[in-house]
């Protein structure tokens, strides 16, 4: 897409009126807030803009040099053409820098495994989703804590719900959400036949407390004994805590913790995650069949990716792309591979749109 001069002044004169308005030292409190947040989104746009400024400037003194000297003249070819190579890859920086942004993408995210179909072999799939991105996320330099946990009688999970927080972690896992497929001879199958079983994961931008404002007469909170495992200490106390949101009806038990206050605490935490991605799904409602023409909505009911033990393979059916890499995939590194392979498809097509 191409980029008005007018455009580009725009841009300029917005971020030098920031930098004025910070520099003066007379904003406070909110107003501050404001214009920080508002400085750094648009910081990295004035940068590309100014880039392409700068060459289109360069290119046009170039194209309207009238000099004898051969030598000049092919001095200024080679600088033309090199800034004619240049140029629109520049542009395209800016145009991807200009494109709206997600404004959970900075967020931390409350990531979220169930077992699907396929019994015990699906809870041992689970874990193996989670130690995925508990691989993932140590590479990126991410804090990775389990919120709640349901292990299944072989060792995996029925359930799993963490938190992750670090530097753009929604922006690089919200591709994550769907249905995980899993190809494979389980360990207790004597025939050696291939089995499928499948997991559903979600992974939910965690709101600040001032996006979500939760009225305390919408929530029926019922305490009980805890059960299952998790040592004795948990069936010696009612510290059990299921929370009710009465006005969508959303039920979260959270029974994990030694204590009511931390069970109540992390209950709420999660409620809260629930609450503001139904907000979010609502405010999005117009969106939701472009966002199906990239790379899927999201919806934790489409099957998004299927793991191929026999055949060593991965393939995600969003964007077609098949890895032979299954192992590292699963250990983490290899993840990184379709993360950005998504993020790039996300981002053409919206390039693409905004073009049309």
């Amino acid at each position: 897409m191409s980029i008005s001069d007018e455009r580009l002044r725009q841009i300029a004169n917005r971020f030098s009126e920031l930098e004025a308005r910070l520099a003066s030292g007379t904003l406070e409190g909110e107003e501050f807030v404001t214009a920080s947040r508002d400085y750094s989104e648009l910081e990295p746009v004035a940068r590309a803009a100014a880039d392409v400024v700068e060459m289109r400037s360069e290119l046009a003194e170039l194209n309207a040099l009238d000099d004898g000297d051969p030598d000049m003249q092919a001095l200024a070819a080679e600088e033309i053409a090199r800034l004619n190579h240049e140029l629109p890859v520049a542009e395209r920086s800016l145009a991807v820098a200009m494109l709206p942004r997600d404004s959970a993408d900075s967020r931390p995210a409350m990531l979220e495994i169930r077992a699907g179909t396929g019994g015990d072999e699906a809870a041992l799939f689970a874990a193996d989703l989670f130690r995925m991105y508990e691989k993932y996320a140590a590479d990126q330099g991410w804090k990775i804590e389990i919120v709640s946990m349901s292990a299944s009688d072989v060792g995996g999970f029925k359930e799993v719900v963490a938190n992750v927080r670090g530097t753009g972690v929604f922006a690089k896992l919200k591709f994550e959400s769907g249905v995980h497929r899993v190809q494979r001879v389980p360990v207790t199958e004597s025939g050696g036949r291939i089995h499928t079983s499948a997991a559903t994961v979600a992974v939910l931008p965690e709101p600040d407390e001032v996006d979500v404002q939760i009225d305390p007469g919408d929530l029926k909170i019922d305490i009980y004994r805890a059960s299952g495992a998790g040592g004795q200490h948990v069936n010696t106390t009612d510290s059990a805590i299921r929370i009710t949101h009465i006005p969508t009806g959303l039920v979260v038990i959270q029974q994990d913790q030694r204590s009511q206050h931390k069970n109540r605490d992390k209950a709420m935490q999660v409620l809260r995650t629930r609450l503001y991605d139904l907000k979010r799904a609502e405010a999005h409602g117009a969106e939701a069949e472009a966002r199906k023409a990239m790379v899927g909505s999201g919806d934790r009911s489409e099957r998004i990716r299927t793991y191929n033990f026999p055949q060593g393979r991965v393939t995600d059916h969003r964007i077609g792309l098949t890895l032979h890499k299954l192992s590292e995939v699963l250990e983490g590194a290899g993840l990184g591979e379709l993360v950005d392979a998504l993020s790039a498809e996300d981002e053409a097509k919206r390039l693409a749109a905004l073009d049309g």
